[in-house]
């Protein structure tokens, strides 16, 4: 799919400022979408929108379809008669430039029982009824959170046995035992979806599009490896026998063991890529653009060793390919979607992505290396692809910057002609001046921030996901710097 010139922002939703503990989809949210507006953008990047656990990663979900509980606004649902006063006052607060995921949960979990009991009422049945038959995943997930719960939130293969491999007496027992605790999840993600709704309202009105995220592994902790274990490549004991990765790489010179399981890519062909077609579809209601992220692995992903101490240890196999995306074309009538093709893909890669007509990724923190044939170096872009200064797993440009010597500075120099003194600012007008259909920056370097804002470092499991945009922080002045910079690149599309 081509898509027109535009340009956009990268936040993802709890790094919003805000009351709460980490950001919401509440008032701030919808202040964003009237920036990203005032500004000239017209899309907002995020990451993925799943519940998370340890770690806090958005890659490491409890649910491909579900919404993280932590989003949901304690003041919106007070605005709409739906929680009270006292409810919202005892949701902890943010405190400093940083989220704070375990308040935030907190949080999520008192609000839910005031929300579950307003949702019993008469007024609110018919449209949870609604919800709960649009919504199939919805069964498995609130079971297994509650599990979950009820086991000191270990991980579902710590469970007993009947519960573990999904025996229906264990099952049916469960939901009855756990009808408040499940009722209380439910209520979560009614709130998540219709503050989702609501927000896509306000950007499709202010002609911001929301572009989502996909991973393309899924946790082995999640509700869906749970549900459908036939689907994932696990032993009779529903242990996986090898786990994904990457080998060696830019990021990380072991490589990045990962550990989600692998796809059992025969079961999933076998009933025409069912899950896949509900996930994405899922996933379409809710954004206008999906990012595909590790689109190698579509092709060929790396397989390693389910004991295996880190990704140097490993091998190659076969994805799904053309099968998959044909099956997606036939669901969504069209394929909205941007492959994250960074690193070394590889021919069969690109021939995938340009068999069904996908934008790919390009990096300018990646082009400097003083090569003049560099495809990442701005006046090297193609038309069709998604420039970035940098992603959610890049360090920030002024960061960046920082850690080039003198050769890699000079040669960067040369490329981006007249400069600024502002790295960020230099990346960000020849991104936004490039032939490239798209071109997305971080909020951070809009704010010109060094790597004390760096919201992930690939291969370090803690300390990431936290940076937060304080208050006031994007000032009128930048907003208008940026729409002028939009404006004279040709970008503006109102």
């Amino acid at each position: 799919m081509r898509f027109p010139r535009a340009s956009g922002v990268l936040l993802h939703p709890t790094a919003l400022p805000g009351p709460q503990a980490s950001g919401d989809l509440g008032a701030a949210a919808h202040a964003f979408v009237d920036q990203l507006a005032a500004a000239g953008q017209s899309l907002w990047q995020v990451l993925p929108l799943g519940p998370t656990g340890f770690g806090d990663s958005p890659y490491q979900s409890f649910s491909a379809f579900a919404g993280n509980p932590v989003m949901v606004s304690a003041a919106s649902l007070h605005e709409a008669g739906l929680i009270s006063a006292a409810d919202v006052t005892s949701v902890p607060q943010g405190e400093g430039a940083s989220a704070d995921f375990g308040a935030a949960m907190r949080g999520a979990r008192h609000i839910a029982a005031s929300l579950s009991a307003a949702l019993a009422r008469a007024e609110h049945r018919e449209a949870l009824e609604r919800f709960r038959s649009s919504n199939p995943w919805l069964n498995d997930f609130t079971l297994f959170m509650a599990l979950r719960d009820a086991h000191e939130h270990v991980a579902w293969l710590e469970w007993p046995e009947p519960l573990r491999l999904r025996e229906p007496l264990a099952l049916e027992q469960a939901r009855r035992s756990l009808a408040e605790p499940i009722r209380r999840h439910e209520a979560m993600q009614w709130a998540f979806a219709r503050q989702w709704s609501e927000l896509r309202v306000r950007a499709r009105a202010s002609g911001v599009e929301l572009f989502g995220d996909a991973p393309i592994f899924i946790s082995l902790d999640s509700a869906d490896v749970w549900a459908r274990p036939e689907l994932f490549l696990l032993d009779a004991a529903h242990r996986p026998t090898a786990v994904a990765g990457v080998p060696p790489d830019y990021f990380s010179a072991t490589g990045q063991l990962w550990g989600n399981p692998l796809y059992r890519w025969e079961a999933h062909a076998a009933e025409d890529f069912a899950w896949w077609r509900a996930r994405i579809g899922h996933l379409a209601t809710q954004v206008d653009r999906v990012r595909l992220d590790h689109f190698i692995g579509f092709v060929r992903h790396w397989e390693v060793p389910a004991d295996a101490l880190d990704a140097q240890v490993g091998s190659w196999r076969d994805g799904p390919g053309e099968a998959l995306f044909l099956a997606l074309a036939r669901e969504l009538g069209g394929l909205p979607l941007v492959a994250e093709d960074l690193g070394e893909a590889g021919a069969d890669v690109e021939a995938l992505r340009d068999r069904f007509g996908l934008p790919g990724m390009r990096v300018l923190q990646f082009a400097f290396d003083g090569d003049l044939k560099h495809p990442f170096l701005p006046r090297n872009l193609v038309e069709h692809c998604v420039a970035y200064t940098g992603t959610h797993d890049n360090d920030t440009t002024r960061g960046w910057w920082a850690t080039l010597g003198e050769h890699e500075r000079r040669f960067a120099r040369e490329q981006l002609g007249a400069t600024s003194g502002d790295i960020a600012w230099d990346l960000i007008h020849a991104g936004l001046a490039s032939r490239a259909d798209t071109f997305v920056t971080p909020m951070q370097d809009v704010l010109s921030l060094d790597s004390e804002a760096r919201f992930n470092t690939p291969g370090v499991p803690s300390g990431n996901w936290t940076w937060r945009l304080a208050e006031g922080q994007w000032a009128p002045k930048l907003v208008a710097r940026l729409r002028e910079a939009t404006a004279s690149t040709g970008r503006l599309r109102r």
